[in-house]
């Protein structure tokens, strides 16, 4: 019967090293796909390296964080083994341990803790939102744009000049990125982005800016940038908008002011002066129609 008893210390012990190699395994895994599709490192907590003034803010709180969770999560650990160690069952244990019906001081312990990381964690979470939602500051370029199902338009305000988007047909071969609208943005400038949505809720995010925002009817929200790396970035849509969500794309480019007033001009020679007015619903923007301009931001 003994050969067969659960209580056998050998159990435990393959269970555990099961659960150990999974765990490694999982790190591993989930380390690789990281590091492969965000193209950060240890340096930046596996984030995108900041290409913005703001994205500096948010790699620190993200590393912070993972660092005060991590210490969290060994002393957590390293006291639950000690216990396991220090007060096993041993053989000549016949009597049941003294039974406590409480321990202030512990009590104190595990109440207090918590309460001053949730609150060192809300201080330090509210002061960095606040900066980085933060518009006081006079703009040099100010951007509206428009979500829409399921592409983008974008208002170039102090140009007068516009873009209209269409959605990204993916079929896997070289050149749908040249089909979806591109955003242009100077280098080292100031722009506030204008965000509003002609129809369902969007979120406007360019993942390399460690920002995003939702976009939502009937509501303007606002937020500012300062890209410091000029490149070229992907856009998408975070927030599930309708069947085409996945194909809501847009591309970035971060240049030089000379180039960014180049493009501005190629939009006013190619006619697209004056601005989208926000309540075109998307068949009068769809490819090959004629597309209204006027106010309404």
């Amino acid at each position: 019967m003994r050969q067969h008893d659960l209580s056998s210390p050998r159990r435990p012990g393959r269970r555990l090293g099961a659960w150990a190699v999974i765990g490694a395994l999982t790190t591993t895994v989930l380390g690789g796909c990281a590091a492969g599709n965000l193209r950060g490192d240890a340096s930046t907590g596996w984030l995108p390296p900041a290409v913005t003034e703001g994205g500096d803010r948010v790699t620190t709180l993200w590393i912070g964080a993972w660092i005060t969770l991590i210490a969290v999560g060994l002393l957590v650990i390293g006291l639950t083994v000690w216990c396991m160690v220090a007060y096993r069952r041993r053989k000549d244990d016949n009597e049941l341990p003294v039974q406590l019906r409480y321990n202030i001081p512990i009590e104190i312990l595990y109440t207090v803790v918590p309460m001053l990381m949730v609150v060192v964690f809300f201080y330090y979470t509210a002061r960095d939102e606040a900066a980085l939602i933060d518009t006081s500051k006079e703009p040099d370029v100010t951007v509206n744009v428009v979500g829409k199902q399921w592409s983008w338009d974008f208002n170039y305000l102090e140009d007068d000049v516009h873009e209209v988007g269409t959605q990204a047909i993916l079929t896997g071969k070289p050149g749908a990125e040249e089909t979806i609208p591109t955003l242009y943005l100077p280098v080292n400038e100031r722009t506030e982005f204008v965000l509003t949505s002609r129809d369902v809720i969007h979120s406007f995010w360019i993942p390399a800016f460690l920002q995003k925002m939702d976009m939502m009817p009937g509501r303007v929200n606002r937020f500012q940038v300062v890209p410091t790396q000029e490149g070229q970035f992907k856009g998408k849509c975070a927030e599930l908008c309708g069947a085409y969500h996945s194909q809501m794309l847009f591309n970035v480019k971060v240049v030089p002011r000379a180039e960014y007033d180049a493009h501005m001009a190629e939009l006013r020679a190619a006619g697209q002066t004056g601005l989208l007015n926000n309540t075109l619903n998307r068949s009068q923007l769809m490819d090959g129609q004629t597309v209204t301009t006027g106010g309404g931001n």
